[in-house]
């Protein structure tokens, strides 16, 4: 805004440009663990389909409120993500995706399957999970909501399941994508981001067990070459 006042000539200089602000503390994520992934699934009734949708194939909110039955192609296990529908107040903005290009995710057999059931009976063009009055599903409420009341049935079961909201299944499904093998690159576009240094900005933590099996396996492949070669070579 300074900027622009400045472009306006309304000000001489921007009085703000070349503060350095604060560091801000980066907020811990949250991950549940597979088993607890699929405890979440089958408390949350009728949004099973979407919990396991988003905890495996990591879309943001807006993306999966959007996703209308002929957005699946069930017989290539995939899903075409090109609108978001994002809540701004109690308006619904539905556009491009954040990134403003399209993506496609490879789904598991059991999402698969899950949404099959959950799209019977719908025609092609209806949403998958509309809210009560036919429109789009806005994020669920982390006090008083389908979602919040199926992670206090799980925590009643598991009194180490933890707290989460929506969005920590998007942080799970980029868990459990690299416990499963998966690179950076393809973590990166799974969960659409702009490039693979920010994947590993926002999950650092989940590469940091790699640092440690770095030194072993430069062992198990160079280590017996280097102990077979003459002591002055070495």
């Amino acid at each position: 805004m300074l900027d622009d006042a400045v472009a306006d000539r309304l000000l001489a200089a921007n009085p703000a440009r070349g503060v350095k602000l604060p560091g801000r503390a980066k907020r811990r994520n949250v991950y549940l663990s597979a088993a607890q992934l699929l405890a979440l699934a089958d408390e949350a009734g009728p949004y099973r389909s979407l919990v396991l949708l988003l905890g495996t194939a990591g879309l943001r909110w807006g993306e999966a409120a959007a996703l209308r039955v002929s957005d699946v192609d069930f017989l290539r296990r995939r899903i075409v993500l090109h609108r978001n529908a994002v809540t701004v107040g109690r308006q619904v903005y539905v556009g491009t995706l954040k990134s403003g290009k399209n993506r496609t995710v490879a789904l598991a057999d059991f999402v698969i399957g899950a949404l099959a059931v959950t799209a019977e009976g719908r025609q092609r063009d209806e949403l998958l999970w509309p809210s009560a009055d036919g429109g789009y599903l806005g994020p669920p409420s982390s006090t008083d909501s389908w979602l919040s009341g199926a992670v206090a049935r799980c925590q009643a079961a598991d009194p180490t399941f933890p707290r989460i909201t929506a969005h920590a299944l998007r942080h799970t499904a980029a868990s459990l994508a690299i416990s499963a093998g998966a690179n950076v690159k393809v973590v990166q576009r799974m969960l659409g981001h702009e490039s693979a240094a920010m994947t590993l900005d926002v999950y650092a933590d989940l590469f940091d067990d790699d640092l440690h099996e770095v030194a072993p396996r430069l062992d198990e492949i160079l280590g017996k070459n280097w102990a077979d070669r003459p002591a002055e070579a070495r």
